[in-house]
């Protein structure tokens, strides 16, 4: 189930708010301009869909979202817990940074673990399939896939040429919890 845990940002084993109503999770979320919904779909590809039948499956979805937003292009990033590179991509986002434009992604399996860090409060989300979350632009945050991933999104962009993460320097993503799968 998806989760919601806000914490102060000096308090990082105490959350002021832990909770897996969905109604709650999208209201706080909502109060800090982040989308959280659900895409209520019952599609689901199969394990070995490539990224074309992936975008073919949820299209009429995907048109829906981004005909009411100005995003102009989207993919597919497939994580599994036999990556080469597994170790490399979670240690790229685990550092918080930013990005001049928004992040979304819509979780169509699996699950990844959102850190968002404003106004002195730390919201870790817990997303899981049929989730979409829209982090906006220059918000600090990090995501944590866990030692074993194994999820499929589709990310979708402001810019046609994606994003660059934009690392802030600080390390408070250290002092919080991370994915355990």
């Amino acid at each position: 189930m998806s989760q919601l845990k806000i914490f102060h940002e000096n308090a990082p084993s105490k959350p002021i708010l832990d909770t897996l109503d969905r109604q709650l999770i999208t209201a706080s979320l909502r109060k800090i301009n982040v989308r959280f919904e659900a895409w209520n779909t019952n599609k689901i590809p199969k394990p070995n869909d490539d990224e074309a039948s992936i975008l073919q499956l949820f299209q009429a979805e995907i048109n829906e979202f981004i005909k009411d937003h100005a995003y102009q292009s989207y993919d597919v990033v497939h994580m599994t817990p036999d990556h080469p590179e597994k170790l490399l991509a979670r240690e790229k986002f685990l550092t918080e940074h930013i990005h001049k434009e928004d992040e979304i992604r819509f979780f169509v399996r699996g699950q990844g673990l959102f850190t968002l860090h404003i106004n002195n409060k730390v919201y870790s989300i817990l997303c899981e399939q049929n989730d979409l979350i829209s982090v906006p632009a220059n918000l600090k945050h990090w995501f944590d896939m866990g030692q074993n991933p194994d999820f499929t999104v589709i990310r979708i962009f402001d810019n046609p040429k994606g994003w660059v993460a934009h690392y802030t320097g600080d390390d408070i993503a250290k002092n919080f919890a991370i994915l355990e799968n």
